[in-house]
Formats: C-alpha cells, structure tokens, sequence
C-alpha cells in the first residue's frame, strides 16, 4: 500500500474506512449547508421556489437531450452561485461588520454573479428552444 505523501488526496487507506468516512463526512456537510442556506437565505428559497417548478419543464420541453442537459444545469448553476455567494457573505460578516469598501466590493461581486447566473437561465432556454 502507497504511504500518503499529502498529495494524493487519499489516506493512507485508499477506500477503506478512512476514505469513506471522508466522504460520508463530506456529505453531511453538504448537507448541513443546504440546511442553512434554506434556513437562513432568503434569496436561496426565492431561487430554489422558481427553480422547482422549472426542473420538470426543462425535461418535458421538446429539446434534445444535451438541451435538455443545459437547460438544468443553468438553473443548477444558479443555486450554486447563490450558495457561494452566501458564502462570501458569511465570511465577511464573520470578519467584520464594520463598513469598509473591501467588503462591498466582495459582496456586490458577488451578487453580480448571482444576477449573471439568472439571466444565463433565460438565455439558454431561449437558444435551446429557439435556437
């Protein structure tokens, strides 16, 4: 067996109890943030509650399938970009709540990149569809 040299990315244990608690780890963290993000951001269930609706539209929607393909991961892609954003935003607030532009510019770019990600959402409908 390889010793783990620190960059593999693996324990010593490649796929033995090690690497599977890693990853079940990884899960409940990801789980933990979809939790907060629910919990906690607003934006987050305004995105996921237009989303929603969308997903099965997306499939039933005479696209091929790559279209089909595209056209969910651009609304995937919003909630992604939400959830780094909020990110961004905890970190922030975490350093400090003191107004300082640094910290605007984090959190507007931020948001650009929300806002970039929604209006993708339409642009690829409307090529997939229209073309």
């Amino acid at each position: 067996m390889k010793k783990n040299d620190g960059n593999s990315g693996w324990s010593g244990q490649a796929g033995g109890i090690g690497g599977l608690r890693r990853i079940w780890r990884a899960g409940v963290y990801s789980r933990d943030g979809l939790i907060a993000a629910f919990r906690h951001e607003a934006a987050f269930r305004q995105e996921l509650l237009l989303i929603i609706p969308l997903l099965p539209l997306a499939l039933w929607l005479p696209a091929s399938g790559p279209g089909k393909a595209l056209m969910l991961a651009s609304l995937l892609l919003v909630l992604i970009v939400e959830l780094l954003n909020s990110a961004i935003e905890a970190v922030v607030d975490r350093i400090s709540t003191e107004r300082h532009p640094l910290a605007k510019r984090a959190k507007d770019l931020g948001s650009a990149a929300v806002l970039i990600a929604l209006l993708n959402v339409p642009v690829v409908w409307l090529l997939v569809l229209f073309g």
